[in-house]
């Protein structure tokens, strides 16, 4: 059992941190893509409106 339990943790471990990995990338790519820097300024600037 013990060595069950080792290979999944191993498993988890190196397969779970590519994919936080690739996650992470992806969204830093969709925040960074020249086509939504509108919207992220536009989203900047709402606290600053006054109704």
């Amino acid at each position: 059992m013990n060595e069950t339990y080792s290979a999944f943790a191993g498993f988890a471990q190196t397969w779970g941190l590519l994919y936080f990995m690739l996650l992470f990338a992806v969204v830093l790519a969709y925040a960074l893509w020249p086509k939504n820097r509108k919207k992220f300024d536009d989203a900047a600037q709402i606290p600053f409106r006054e109704d």
